[in-house]
């Protein structure tokens, strides 16, 4: 991807996204409305500019000092620290989502420090507010700092796992529970294209796209490789693409068709795929269709831990389905990405 390319991906991305939080934002008045005059109920006003959509995290409403104003009375420790315990009696620490203490109408936020470079709209920086939220020692007291002027109101919204660059609805292991809708990721940005291709295994992007009819979920993935991956088939150049497909029975709770299949796109069939998504078909004249052969099906039913490990090893080497059933990269990537940009702020800043 040249300079230029770049520029216009992350233009149309950050465009998408800006017009998705305003369709979230509108679609919610009714919610916005609700919480507004419960929070005016505890004294604090808000108005329409305190609520804004954050992809990582929901719809949240901001003022100054509007969490311990939803929380009530609580004891507040000398160093400003509250018990976890506590907040926990009147606000259960949230099952899906670490760093969140679920309320009926709203859910309390740890503080942002704990998230990736200490700003309020990404997503926890690994893996301290997780490890946090499971720590159950017996005779143990926890504290902790609360986001004291946000509050997410969409109690019912999915959480969001932190990716460098994706967007979409998060993988959820009970099937039954995933809403229709697409996911995009991509390997990081901030990166070297040499070193992300190594890491991840030459691929440019994952495509991910869930649907639903007559009771039967449909999942569809497309592993698309970088530039330099072709193959060369009766004297023509393709770029071979892995693409997966599942028909998951929603009453059975179970799968009950998995199949795969490599797809080839001519130069321009690639290049206008690759930033696109599943939903390009429903918006291009042009309804890019690559020809495809199968690789191989399984019909009959299907526990879903049987077929996240299928999915993994049929997108062999590729970090990206990991961190879409985990919700992170494998260790050994991390661990790789963390010394490339302490390399690359080394460099950056000059020796101390």
């Amino acid at each position: 991807m040249t300079d230029q390319e770049h520029k216009e991906w992350l233009m149309r991305y950050l465009e998408d996204m800006e017009r998705f939080s305003r369709e979230r934002l509108s679609a919610s008045a009714d919610l916005i409305a609700k919480f507004t005059a419960l929070a005016a109920s505890k004294g604090v006003n808000l108005s329409t500019d305190s609520f804004e959509y954050i992809q990582t995290t929901g719809i949240v409403a901001k003022a100054q000092g509007i969490a311990k104003a939803l929380l009530g009375p609580i004891k507040i420790e000398r160093d400003g620290l509250l018990s976890f315990k506590e907040i926990a009696s009147r606000f259960p620490p949230s099952t899906y989502s670490e760093g969140c203490f679920a309320g009926p109408d709203f859910i309390l936020m740890a503080h942002p420090c704990y998230r990736r470079g200490m700003h309020p709209v990404n997503n926890w920086a690994p893996r301290f507010i997780d490890l946090f939220w499971r720590f159950d020692e017996p005779g143990v007291e926890k504290y902790i700092a609360l986001d004291e002027d946000r509050v997410r109101i969409d109690v019912d919204g999915l959480g969001y796992f932190e990716a460098d660059t994706w967007y979409g609805a998060p993988f959820d292991q009970d099937i039954r529970n995933i809403k229709p809708g697409i996911a995009k990721l991509r390997p990081p940005l901030d990166i070297e294209s040499r070193a992300a291709s190594y890491l991840f295994a030459n691929t440019y992007c994952l495509d991910i796209k869930w649907s639903e009819s007559d009771g039967i979920k449909s999942f569809q993935a497309l592993e698309i490789k970088t530039e330099d991956i072709r193959i060369e088939i009766g004297g023509q150049h393709y770029f071979p693409a892995r693409y997966l497909h599942a028909e998951f029975d929603i009453a059975a709770n179970c799968f009950r068709h998995f199949d795969g299949a490599i797809q080839l796109f001519t130069n321009e069939e690639y290049l206008h795929r690759r930033d696109s998504d599943f939903n390009m078909t429903l918006k291009n004249p042009a309804h890019i269709k690559a020809r495809s052969s199968k690789v191989f099906k399984i019909n009959g039913p299907l526990k879903t831990a049987s077929w996240v490990e299928f999915c993994c090893h049929f997108y062999t080497a590729n970090p990206l389905i990991f961190e879409y059933f985990s919700g992170e990269y494998p260790r050994h990537v991390t661990e790789s990405l963390e010394r490339i940009r302490s390399n690359a702020a080394q460099h950056t800043n000059g020796p101390a």
